[in-house]
């Protein structure tokens, strides 16, 4: 079973080294490790060449990281896929082999873990911790969601339910996992282990006005699912992560 994973990547080459490094120490044999590149005018490319597990790399300018997303997934072959961000990294080099002896099971069709947020220079060092739960699709009306990069799912969910929501800005992923888990109600299965380290940063929390246009996507999410939410659901969603501080 091939495990389809998409890195999108721009002006990355500080970051991306690690995150290639990562899937080379994967012990799992049937990787398809796809780098969508938004033409980035530093060395990313050459770094990228330097790892010929690397199984396809497209380089041209995009709409942004969920467009490039798009891209990956539309030329994957693997039957399951998974998205690691050009800063993030697995946590250890069984990763892919945990995932893909869970959908074994056929019935499986999709599958999250838990995440850490590291700081952006020291991989080590835990600034929060996203400990994400057992599901329960009610959750996500209290503000509830996985954590996007430690979430897999099989490649014919994205063939059947759609892709990337790509007039959203930040919200893409989290639309996505509405779309997937609530409307179309996939039950994902938990895997209770951290699986992602994930660079801290992010354009979501940057500041105030980037929040609001955040809770502005998120309504929004919910809307183009034809969902109703409760009145505090997108006020819940920024307010769960203050206890990811609080676990390390």
């Amino acid at each position: 079973m091939k495990v389809s994973i998409i890195t999108a990547a721009f002006n990355s080459e500080s970051t991306i080294r690690d995150t290639l490094q990562c899937i080379t120490e994967q012990d799992y044999p049937e990787i398809e490790h796809i780098i969508v590149d938004g033409k980035s005018t530093d060395n990313t490319i050459s770094v990228v060449k330097a790892f010929p597990h690397v199984a396809k790399i497209i380089s041209e300018p995009d709409k942004g990281i969920y467009d490039a997303m798009n891209k990956g997934i539309s030329i994957a072959s693997g039957e399951i896929v998974g998205i690691l961000n050009s800063d993030d990294i697995y946590t250890h080099s069984n990763v892919i082999s945990k995932v893909a002896e869970i959908f074994k099971d056929s019935s499986v069709m999709a599958l999250y873990a838990d995440l850490q947020y590291v700081a952006a220079n020291d991989l080590n060092k835990v600034l929060r911790s996203w400990k994400s739960g057992p599901f329960k699709r009610k959750n996500f009306y209290y503000g509830w969601m996985p954590p996007h990069p430690a979430f897999f799912v099989r490649k014919e969910m994205y063939n059947k339910y759609g892709l990337f929501n790509t007039s959203l800005r930040s919200a893409a992923d989290y639309e996505l996992m509405l779309r997937f888990l609530v409307k179309h109600e996939v039950t994902p299965v938990y895997l209770p282990e951290v699986i992602v380290k994930m660079r801290n940063g992010g354009i979501s929390n940057a500041n105030l006005r980037n929040r609001w246009r955040a809770n502005r996507e998120d309504n929004m999410a919910w809307k183009f699912n034809e969902l109703k939410p409760y009145f505090f659901t997108v006020y819940l969603k920024p307010l769960r992560k203050i206890s990811q501080f609080l676990v390390r």
